[in-house]
């Protein structure tokens, strides 16, 4: 008992630091975002080094640098920020402050995916359907987008139709291509 209070002692002004940082970039604030992330990014807060690739990436409260925005994701994305290593390996898809690197995308949507992001999940997909930056691999693909599908990806629902319906990845099964386009369908991917 006593540990637990002595470390929301310690940390309780941090997390209060955190907070206002966070807040701040809900409420699009973003010189106040920057003036409560970037001591705590510098620090080593993968939360706010996340925040302030955004806001390098955007260019919001601070000049758009695609390179500054790479930094701080890699620094988040190296702690397990999954939202920060899709953010990095889009950069890499994108060529986006690093030289465009399709395997190195692949690497860090797979680090996302395995942790549960759905975006990560459905570009990995298309990277295992298209081949690039992986073996291509209808299995694989539909492996990834049946995970992206399940948590909602629209995207991911209708290229399960697409492959249900073509028989690629899976067997061919025109009920289930029809359940998957009707799932995307009812979220506006038609």
């Amino acid at each position: 008992m006593k540990t637990a209070a002595l470390f929301l002692l310690m940390f309780s002004p941090a997390l209060a630091d955190i907070a206002a940082c966070r807040d701040a970039v809900i409420k699009s604030d973003y010189a106040t975002a920057f003036k409560e992330c970037a001591p705590l990014a510098k620090a080593g807060i993968a939360l706010a080094q996340l925040n302030l690739g955004y806001m390098y990436w955007l260019g919001e409260g601070v000049p758009k640098d695609a390179v500054q925005a790479v930094s701080w994701f890699r620094k988040a994305a190296e702690q397990g920020d999954a939202s920060a290593q899709y953010n990095l390996g889009l950069m890499y898809y994108t060529g986006e402050g690093v030289p465009k690197d399709a395997v190195q995308a692949a690497s860090w949507y797979r680090k996302a995916a395995e942790q549960g992001n759905a975006f990560a999940q459905f570009m990995l997909g298309a990277m295992y359907a298209s081949g690039e930056g992986v073996p291509k691999d209808a299995v694989q693909a539909v492996s990834w987008w049946r995970k992206a599908a399940e948590q909602g990806n629209a995207g991911a629902q209708s290229n399960l139709g697409l492959m249900y319906a073509s028989g690629e990845g899976v067997p061919k099964d025109a009920v289930q291509a029809v359940s998957w386009w009707r799932k995307a369908a009812e979220q506006g991917n038609a």
